[in-house]
């Protein structure tokens, strides 16, 4: 039975917007250049393909669904099970159903802790335990598990290298049968990167990609690759479902901001007057109020309200999904001010060009004039603004959930990773990698947004586009 959660529809919705924006952008000049500055570049084609991975997995992890309960025939009434997964889950489920009993270490085969261990003839010993997933299959895992993963890893970059090349070999063929090429003449204009667009630069960074995949997925079948956690769940399963959380933080968040954003910032730079005081003094007004403390007080207030109406949640998955979207509408609401400001100030000093007084001066409305002449005018700044601030709102959950008023424990999270692992440091000795898997994937997603935001600006700012 299908589940619709809010946040999956408001990310259906979002991608929807992005591929009529392109469609759009596609068909205006003014867009379609810079853009395709932006895609010509070579490291925009590699971020964007490695973000891509990070919306792919969100996505598949945005359709959530409840499976038939187990036990029952076909010809009986259909009960769904209160659990609530998504496809991301069901794919991964070697992953989400192995678990262990408490910690235990990336590729190991024993526990972290020893314990205390009844032999066969009654006496009782203090060993390491042996995992009940990880390495199972290992006779003698002191001499065995090294040969093996070298030899899984072996194998999977063979798979994953030949996945690549079908792929290439598409990718070729399709653009030498555009060009009016033959396939080995288009191999070698990519091979030496004399194409419009960076193939090679693309194919590349897919290969290390697919290659990675395709090792890091043979071996979690047989290991924990990154570890377990505390209650003996795999942390590498828990990095995947925690891309979702960030990625709707860092999107929602700016679908909420935006609207009041553009339209506060364009008004007050346009009407000026008593338009613009009060707009001012708004975001002034909530610029002086402590972010943090606004956001702990609403989470307050959500937390409350759910105590009071347990009866209107199904499941923790959905009291979770409320509380993910209302960080996002706070998020959204104290993150505005500063691109209105920017838009305010850009506002103000095209409402002075010629073509603007122009058209006031011929009796064109003021709604007209701000679509046709303000707005398209502004729109970089947006996106460059956009793009810069997805990173910050990325590393603002980590922080949030780190003093308990982000997403909801329950729910994965790179924030929930990093609160939980701030404890797990002080053992002795130290459980780190729960840290350091949330740190790999949050670095690897805000750098490849950090880079894009770099090429973005480059691309839109018309003051670098006229000193080149």
């Amino acid at each position: 039975m299908l589940v619709l959660l809010w946040t999956d529809v408001l990310m259906w919705i979002l991608l929807g917007l992005v591929l009529g924006f392109g469609v759009y952008a596609a068909r205006h000049e003014h867009l379609r250049e810079p853009w395709g500055r932006v895609v010509r570049h070579p490291t925009g084609v590699v971020t964007l393909v490695i973000l891509g991975f990070f919306v792919i997995v969100a996505l598949v992890d945005s359709v959530h669904y409840r499976p038939r309960a187990e036990g029952q025939d076909q010809q009986s009434t259909v009960a769904h099970s209160g659990e609530t997964l998504s496809l991301l889950d069901a794919w991964l489920t070697p992953l989400r159903e192995r678990e262990e009993k408490t910690y235990s270490e990336p590729f190991a085969t024993h526990l972290y802790a020893k314990e205390s261990i009844e032999l066969p003839d009654g006496s009782v010993v203090r060993e390491f335990p042996r995992l009940k997933w990880g390495g199972a299959h290992l006779a003698d895992p002191g001499r065995e598990r090294l040969a093996d993963i070298g030899l899984t890893a072996l194998r999977a970059l063979a798979e994953g290298l030949l996945a690549w090349l079908l792929v290439a070999v598409l990718v070729v063929g399709w653009l030498g049968r555009l060009g009016g090429r033959s396939f080995g003449g288009q191999w070698a204009l990519v091979w030496r990167g004399e194409t419009p667009v960076p193939c090679r630069a693309a194919l590349l960074s897919l290969g290390a990609l697919l290659l990675l995949c395709f090792v890091a997925g043979e071996l979690a079948l047989k290991y924990h690759i990154l570890g377990t956690d505390k209650v003996g769940e795999d942390v590498f399963y828990q990095s995947l479902k925690s891309v979702r959380t960030g990625l709707v933080i860092g999107t929602l968040t700016t679908f909420v901001m935006l609207p009041a954003a553009v339209l506060l910032g364009i008004m007050a730079g346009y009407f000026r007057g008593r338009v613009d005081d009060v707009i001012q003094y708004l975001y002034t007004t909530l610029n002086s109020i402590p972010g943090v403390l606004l956001i702990a007080a609403a989470i307050l207030m959500l937390q409350i309200y759910m105590a009071n109406h347990q009866e209107a949640f199904n499941s923790l998955v959905e009291r979770a999904d409320l509380r993910l979207l209302f960080l996002c509408l706070i998020l959204g609401v104290t993150s505005w001010t500063s691109l209105c400001r920017l838009l305010r100030g850009e506002s103000l000093k095209l409402r002075e060009v010629d073509y603007v007084q122009a058209a006031i001066a011929l009796g064109v409305g003021h709604a007209r004039v701000i679509l046709r002449h303000i707005l398209p005018n502004v729109l970089h700044i947006v996106l460059i603004t956009l793009v810069l601030d997805f990173s910050g709102l990325v590393l603002a959950e980590a922080v949030l959930s780190y003093v308990n008023i982000g997403v909801d424990p329950t729910m994965n999270s790179w924030g929930n990773m990093i609160n939980s692992a701030r404890l797990e440091l002080a053992r002795e000795p130290a459980v780190w990698w729960s840290l350091t898997a949330a740190f790999l994937f949050m670095f690897t997603l805000v750098l490849s947004a950090n880079l894009l935001a770099d090429v973005v600006r480059d691309a839109f700012d018309p003051r670098i586009r006229q000193s080149r």
